[in-house]
């Protein structure tokens, strides 16, 4: 039941964008390229972050690249 605080933890890091086009799911409607995103929680293969309809969800790493502080 962890994931259930996840919108109000703390700031892990904050990622960029780079592209919506996924090959078996819709994301271009939740993430926006060019859009940074503030990482709640992250896994070997997710970042779990807030998308565009301001709810935690979890997309692969391939549509991301890390923001140099």
């Amino acid at each position: 039941m962890i994931h259930k605080g996840w919108e109000n933890r703390e700031t892990i890091k904050t990622i960029r964008c780079v592209h919506a086009e996924a090959k078996k799911f819709v994301v271009d409607t939740m993430l926006t390229p060019g859009k940074d995103y503030e990482v709640k929680n992250e896994t070997d293969e997710f970042y779990f972050i807030m998308d565009n309809s301001n709810r935690i969800a979890g997309f692969r790493k391939e549509y991301f690249s890390e923001k140099n502080a």
